[in-house]
């Protein structure tokens, strides 16, 4: 029987006789808790009796939970979905007579989008918190290489004490996403997190504020930009997982999640390289690995516009980009970088409009697809509807790994516009997101020396010419996609202002 004594007086805690170390906070929740073992506590509950008169986000008490469990075990603190927590430590919990059953995990990620904490003070707004619950479930499920569960089988966590391990197991999921929402008036503050479901480690959180003016627009927005901020961290952090296994039992999928965070930002040539030997194999273990060919294709792409790689080289995936657009794929991600592929390396920006117009239709709510659709816009000289899909990359997902990438191309089209001062704004805070990014570098030369600032374009140049030893006006002209004659002869006027040769 595990022994848990807490001394009020002296604010002290022992587990089984060994003194245990907690923060003020921490060790105001423990004792409301462990208080009140008989029951559910509410969020809303301890939020209110731990932060008595302070007005503060949720995730404060999240972090005081993750802190207990880590001291005192994570059995001891039950999730309620929905609810908030129970403190279970030496005791039964409702989850002892739940049946526990355990479901394959797919091979793809996996997430369940728990019932969130209605902490609005009047359970009639039930139904708001369950329709954005609904909502966010629904964005997510359109995102092909997630296994979303539905809400028929989530909501049946409501008010049972289970923890996400449990949870994992039961649905067979990797991530789990929580959340409250909190209302004041006609505002409201909505609170997320995810969380990988058997080490509760906290994967990303947000919050949202918006009014009950239009909630179905507030729902639409909210699950967008979950949606959006979501898929790349589950990349990052399937990446992570796939890499922590045995090299001898990866599979496809394995390679090629390890091969994503590497040539997605190609901080280095050993970078793209060791990216693409992993995609490679995952290609020979599954030729008709549609995400695998997707990501051969952004490799491609990534490494003549960092020119880690030569242009002739970066054609090498052209197959496979005809491959996917050809074969009807239904995976939104590799249709989009094919579909790119074939406009920025193809040179044939019209026929990779349509794939990537296709697949972000398939996927509205993916900040890469996104960023791809505003650059393609970009080579068409289409230069509003490239500020309006490269901002909206930005808008939901902001800490993007390819953020400089979106920033850049938002410069590129204020160039275009002929908007010199707000595309130098945006190609230095770009250089500042992604240096390794030498289509950066290539158009703050011929920005800045249209303007006049010959120093900045000569820095530029300078640093182009040590990436690029040979760089010529020629190179340029054969291999820019941009339509943009403005954008076109600057730069050639920079590159020959600069001393780099016609041929």
């Amino acid at each position: 029987m595990t022994a848990l004594q807490i001394n009020d007086t002296t604010r002290s805690v022992t587990l089984n006789g060994e003194p245990i170390t907690l923060g003020a906070r921490a060790f105001d929740v423990l004792a409301f808790l462990s208080s009140n073992p008989e029951r559910v506590i509410t969020k809303e509950e301890l939020l209110n009796h731990v932060w008595a008169g302070v007005l503060v986000e949720e995730s404060n008490l999240t972090v005081q939970i993750a802190g207990l469990r880590k001291a005192l075990g994570k059995e001891a603190i039950k999730t309620v979905p929905g609810v908030g927590y129970k403190f279970t430590l030496g005791g039964d919990s409702d989850s002892a007579q739940m049946p526990q059953t355990t479901q394959s995990v797919p091979d793809i990620p996996s997430l369940a989008v728990l019932p969130f904490a209605n902490l609005t003070g009047d359970d009639a707004n039930g139904y708001l918190v369950d329709g954005i619950v609904n909502e966010i479930t629904s964005a997510l499920a359109r995102v092909s290489g997630f296994f979303v569960v539905s809400t028929t089988s989530t909501f049946t966590y409501r008010g049972k004490a289970v923890d996400l391990a449990q949870i994992g197991q039961e649905l067979g999921v990797e991530y789990v996403l929580e959340g409250s929402i909190q209302k004041a008036g006609n505002r409201l503050r909505i609170f997320t997190q995810l969380v990988e479901a058997t080490s509760a480690r906290l994967i990303w959180q947000e919050r949202f504020d918006g009014t009950t003016d239009d909630i179905f627009d507030l729902q639409d927005t909210v699950a967008e930009q979950v949606a959006g901020a979501i898929e790349p961290k589950m990349i990052w952090a399937e990446a992570a997982r796939a890499k922590s296994k045995p090299t001898e039992n990866l599979q496809a999928y394995d390679l090629c999640m390890q091969a994503a965070p590497l040539v997605m930002r190609q901080n280095t040539l050993s970078d793209l390289e060791t990216g693409m030997a992993l995609l490679e194999q995952a290609l020979v273990l599954d030729p008709g690995f549609t995400r695998a060919k997707g990501l051969y294709c952004f490799a491609h792409t990534g490494s003549f516009a960092t020119r880690w790689w030569s242009f002739e080289q970066a054609q090498a995936a052209l197959p496979v980009a005809r491959d996917v657009l050809n074969s009807g794929a239904d995976d939104p991600f590799a249709l989009a970088a094919a579909g790119h592929y074939i406009a920025y390396i193809g040179q044939d920006p019209e026929t990779g409009l349509i794939a990537v117009k296709q697949a972000n239709s398939m996927n509205p709510n993916s900040a890469t697809i996104a960023l791809f659709l505003g650059w393609v816009h970009n080579y068409l000289g289409q230069d509003e509807d490239a500020i309006a899909h490269l901002t909206r990359a930005i808008r939901i997902s902001p800490l993007h790994p390819n953020i400089g990438v979106t920033t850049a191309g938002i410069a590129n089209a204020y160039f275009q516009k002929q908007d010199l001062e707000t595309a130098a704004r945006y190609y230095e805070e770009a250089l500042l997101q992604y240096p390794e990014f030498a289509t950066i570098q290539l158009g703050l030369m011929g920005c800045a020396w249209k303007m006049g600032d010959f120093e900045k374009s000569q820095k530029m140049a300078s640093w182009f010419r040590q990436k690029v030893p040979d760089m010529s006006v020629a190179t340029f002209i054969r291999t820019r996609p941009n339509h943009s004659a403005f954008y076109r002869e600057t730069v050639v006027a920079a590159l020959r202002a600069n001393g780099f040769p016609e041929d």
